[in-house]
């Protein structure tokens, strides 16, 4: 092994155990081993400025501000109480309908801000109707993160993936390209909740959220790289100014419009819609900097200079041929059923960026190596990496909900673990057929 392989490989290997202990910042983590990485000479400057200006990067940073712009018009906290109008007409349908729309707005918004709005909903309304909310906050979670799968914007690992997947020399993927698989998966997923969720969870314990709490306190996160920071800004009923709120969903529609149909790619998309909406005053700049999450854009930055590490010093090669040497006799299928079973587990024990950077390079080098399409390796990274249910960690909305309803980790067990299972063969199936070799 070269020196800079021996490098990369011990920065690897601190990354991981500093990301599984878990008592420093994900985003300090990744920007420390980026730091050792260039200070070494593994990787480059202008590669490390690139990672600063990828694609994903630049069009996470947009969509944060324009979501923030919403969330300040006040028109996820009226959306919502509308649905809170129909869930108490309508009884425990009314729930699950609520639950359905945060998945479809998960697909094009961060899913943490509707779970955190969301969550006290369902339970305050579950209890009005004399319902367990146990039954309907952890799949509020699920939802909410199979919703996110459904499109290329609804969660930062399918923008990552997408980046690493252009530097490895493939196409990009459109806005909805992955969207047949990830809404037969959401499907499947979303249809297993309603009928098991409520007999799977153990009888109530007395850890149940205090009723007495704040509407919308939630303490401070640091999992699975997407903190949820200053709780605080979802604390307060925003009223609703419909002309900001018009304007920024209308820009928000245009940014989908544009990238759905190929006019511009998302990047650029978002980021103008994003400065026009500071130019229209519907927001602030300070106020878009105070939307723009930089612990996860870091986090991602410095992810991406790990995973440029990996590939320019031959790592990545090198677990590509191991892998190959063990799957590569089996068929393509099987080697996909195998990367998507490692991903998930993976996803269960790190964050989304790192399992993003780790494997999509090994995805591409093996679909090569069998000579066969990488599209559907990069679709299964993509739904694997996001889909984590098994324990209450995977995920930063689990650790919401776990919070507020005062599940035990075997209730995670019970329903993530055969959820898990279910959702891997719905995806592998959608993938074989949507995405053939």
């Amino acid at each position: 092994m070269t020196i800079e392989q021996i490098i990369t490989l011990l920065v690897l290997a601190g990354v991981v155990a500093a990301l599984i202990w878990d008592k420093v910042r994900a985003d300090v983590v990744a920007l420390g081993g980026a730091a050792i990485l260039l200070l070494s000479g593994a990787v480059r400057p202008s590669e490390v400025q690139g990672a600063f200006a990828s694609p994903a990067i630049i069009a996470l940073a947009s969509l944060f501000v324009i979501a923030h712009a919403m969330e300040l018009a006040g028109l996820l906290d009226y959306l919502i109480h509308k649905a809170v109008a129909m869930c108490r007409r309508v009884g425990a349908i009314g729930i699950w309908v609520l639950i359905g729309l945060c998945g479809v707005a998960s697909g094009f918004l961060n899913n943490t801000p509707i779970v955190v709005l969301a969550a006290p909903i369902v339970r305050d309304v579950a209890n009005s109707l004399r319902l367990d909310p146990r039954r309907f906050l952890m799949p509020l979670s699920y939802v909410a993160v199979l919703g996110g799968c459904c499109t290329l914007i609804g969660t930062s690992t399918n923008l990552l993936v997408d980046d690493m997947a252009r530097t490895s020399g493939q196409p990009p993927f459109g806005l909805f390209e992955i969207s047949p698989v990830g809404l037969w998966t959401a499907l499947v997923g979303g249809i297993f909740l309603m009928l098991v969720s409520g007999r799977l969870v153990a009888p109530q314990g007395a850890a149940m959220d205090r009723p007495d709490r704040p509407r919308h306190a939630v303490t401070h996160l640091d999992i699975a790289g997407e903190s949820v920071v200053e709780p605080e800004r979802f604390a307060v009923d925003r009223p609703l100014h419909k002309g900001k709120a018009t304007i920024a969903t209308a820009v928000f529609l245009s940014v989908v419009a544009l990238a759905a149909l190929d006019i511009a790619p998302i990047a650029a998309a978002a980021f103008s819609g994003a400065v026009l909406l500071i130019f229209l005053r519907v927001i602030a700049a300070d106020e878009a900097y105070g939307g723009l999450r930089p612990q996860i854009l870091l986090l991602i930055a410095g992810m991406v200079v790990l995973g440029i590490a990996l590939e320019q010093t031959g790592l990545a090669a090198a677990a590509t041929d191991a892998l190959v040497g063990s799957v590569g006799s089996f068929g393509p299928l099987t080697a996909l059923i195998l990367l998507y079973g490692a991903t998930l587990i993976l996803t269960e024990i790190l964050s989304n960026a790192t399992v993003a950077v780790l494997v999509t390079p090994v995805a591409v080098a093996l679909a090569e190596s069998l000579s066969v399409s990488p599209r559907p390796f990069l679709v299964a990274v993509m739904m694997a990496g996001s889909a984590a249910f098994a324990t209450p960690f995977g995920y930063q909305t689990n650790v919401l909900v776990y919070q507020m309803g005062g599940y035990r980790y075997i209730d995670f067990l019970r329903i993530g673990l055969p959820l898990n299972l279910l959702t891997w063969a719905a995806a592998v199936t959608a993938i074989h057929f949507y995405f053939p070799f």
